[in-house]
């Protein structure tokens, strides 16, 4: 199945950016990639492939983004201050063109699926807590959400309001508290190699803190952090949420 491609310079990220698509029916599913990749992760490791049957069924149509964590949370060469700064201008690029860019594809902007694996789940959470408007469902694996390892010490604004396990305790009742409560979160994890299910342990307890409807999913000591578990997640969720 081939992909349906578009691209735009994004003066937010300061480069040309490309969003894929596979289908044209059914729900729209955001896709963050993971790690440093591009919007070709997900067919790269085969995840297109198991989710074709929901693609094929019009069920889901499904939207891989890029990235910028290369250069701001994975670059070892980086500031602090410029990791976060780098983030944060992602996320203008993902509120103000990504987003807005699917609503119009898909004609469903409020319905948005996103979900991402390791940094992805990442990216999911933080764009589904600060922009809640675009979603129904997060499906947030394997994720790697404390970034403070990465931070030596360091704390500003820019990493405040980009860090969930910061941010989101301290969020007032507010018009994003209610989007917040609205959308289904499920937060999956193994619990095998490279795993680190207290991550995703303490962030769903974060989301439940705030009313939040949180599915928290601790597979197994077999289950690794790898696209085999991740291949095995994510169809598994999707039949369970989507008609």
């Amino acid at each position: 199945m081939s992909a349906h491609t578009v691209s735009w310079y994004s003066h937010r990220v300061g480069r040309e950016m490309t969003v894929a698509r596979w289908g044209h029916a059914g729900r729209p599913v955001l896709l963050f990639p993971t790690a440093a990749a591009d919007c070709f992760d997900y067919e790269r490791f085969l995840m297109i492939k198991v989710l074709q049957p929901l693609i094929d069924a019009g069920r889901i149509r499904v939207y891989s983004c890029e990235t910028n964590a290369g250069q701001s949370w994975l670059n070892a060469d980086a500031k602090p201050w410029v990791k976060s700064w780098l983030q944060a201008r992602y996320d203008g690029y993902v509120a103000e063109e990504l987003l807005p860019h699917i609503a119009r594809d898909s004609g469903q902007g409020g319905q948005i699926i996103a979900s991402g694996a390791s940094i992805g789940a990442y990216n999911s959470v933080n764009t589904g807590a600060k922009h809640p408007e675009y979603f129904s469902h997060i499906i947030a694996m394997s994720g790697t959400y404390d970034f403070d390892r990465w931070m030596s010490g360091h704390r500003d604004q820019d990493y405040y309001f980009n860090q969930p396990m910061l941010y989101l305790a301290g969020i007032p009742d507010s018009p994003q508290l209610d989007g917040i409560r609205k959308v289904q979160w499920v937060v999956a994890t193994g619990q095998g190699r490279w795993e680190a299910p207290d991550e995703s342990v303490r962030l769903a307890a974060l989301l439940r803190g705030k009313g939040a409807r949180v599915n928290l999913e601790l597979w197994g000591h077999d289950c690794d952090h790898d696209w085999v578990t991740w291949r095995a997640m994510l169809p598994l969720f999707l039949d369970k949420l989507v008609d």
